[in-house]
């Protein structure tokens, strides 16, 4: 069996390591890098962390608009999925980089496998839910993380191939927490102390696009006294430039370059709370059992929204002040599955 895999950003990398590892056991894999994430803070890094191996194809495509950007994925992925004649395309998540893969695929009458399947935040507003929406109705295969996601295709009157395998990067975390303690100095390098500071990702468009939620957040950030540490994406870096909003005024904030995987792994599990807009940031706190803030609406991740082990926020400044400081004791359970999603995925293919 042959399968091309597309990959892009951050999240997919880490997603894609623990398939790949037991897909290669038996199996013929060409991975596909569209260059979403360029930086080598969120590309590189992760692919020699997590032992993922390197891309057969790099397009480098970079940042542009939605249109600019799906499309040249879309050109350059028809020529090599047309030169390399897979049995199925498998894509991961909700990017340009997802939906791109999705429909060259389909169009060639390449079954798609979708890991990740079936997350809905229902605001059509934001350019992901587009995308897994796309995606999972041309798709052949859905491995969705947990039951809500497997209801809301059924919703959508998909029901065929459709399996809840848990979500695989619980199998990630699981696979290289004890590693990341054992590797990481970040601690050490930033003289922090566990439990005693706050983690912050802020990347999503629905902020970070918006000048008045960015004044906002950071306007929180400032009323929160703690230690802060926020390793910034470059997207975000750059956009609170071109508003000409400054961090370097905000009481006891570390902003840091991105980190790779390890060292991320490292700050969460170390964390008093984790401030995010991430939708992995808010799974991988869930896995640590730290405390989540989310600086969304919604989260296509309501599962952890049950005991308070995330609170939605939006960007009102009070609101996020008071949930930072909010003494929060939450139950955790394995709604996520238990560490095995990869041997699921591969076994499910293999016994069509």
């Amino acid at each position: 069996m042959k399968i091309v895999t597309i990959l892009g950003a951050r999240p997919q990398f880490i997603k894609a390591a623990p398939v790949s590892r037991v897909l290669r056991k038996k199996h013929t894999e060409i991975i596909v890098h569209t260059g979403q994430h360029y930086d080598a803070n969120m590309s590189d890094i992760f692919f020699e962390e997590l032992n993922i191996p390197k891309p057969d194809y790099h397009l480098g495509v970079g940042s542009g608009t939605h249109g600019k950007q799906t499309g040249e994925m879309m050109i350059k992925l028809e020529e090599i999925v047309l030169n390399e004649q897979p049995d199925y395309v498998l894509v991961y998540g909700d990017t340009n980089s997802t939906l791109a893969g999705a429909l060259v695929a389909a169009k060639l009458h390449i079954p798609v496998i979708h890991v990740e399947a079936g997350l809905r935040s229902f605001n059509k507003k934001m350019p992901e839910e587009i995308n897994r929406i796309m995606t999972d109705h041309v798709s052949e295969f859905l491995f969705c993380p947990t039951d809500t996601a497997v209801e809301n295709l059924k919703n959508e009157n998909i029901t065929r191939n459709v399996l809840n395998i848990g979500d695989v990067m619980y199998d990630a975390v699981l696979y290289n927490k004890e590693l990341a303690q054992e590797k990481s100095t970040i601690l050490a390098d930033l003289r922090l102390e566990a439990k005693q500071y706050h983690l912050i990702t802020i990347h999503r468009a629905e902020n970070t696009d918006d000048v008045q939620n960015m004044k906002n957040i950071l306007e929180a950030f400032a009323q929160i006294e703690e230690v802060k540490v926020w390793p910034m994406h470059p997207r975000t870096k750059h956009k609170l430039a071109s508003y000409g909003l400054r961090v370097d005024t905000i009481p006891n904030l570390k902003v840091i370059e991105p980190v790779g995987y390890l060292d991320m792994l490292t700050l969460e599990c170390n964390a008093k709370k984790i401030i995010t807009d991430s939708g992995g940031v808010q799974k991988e706190a869930y896995f640590m059992q730290v405390p989540c803030v989310t600086v969304r609406e919604q989260t296509e991740w309501v599962e952890t929204l049950e005991t308070e082990a995330n609170i939605l926020v939006g960007t009102d400044v009070e609101k996020i002040v008071a949930a930072v400081k909010k003494d929060v004791r939450p139950v955790y359970s394995e709604v996520f599955g238990d560490g095995k999603a990869a041997e699921k995925i591969v076994e499910a293919i293999e016994h069509v």
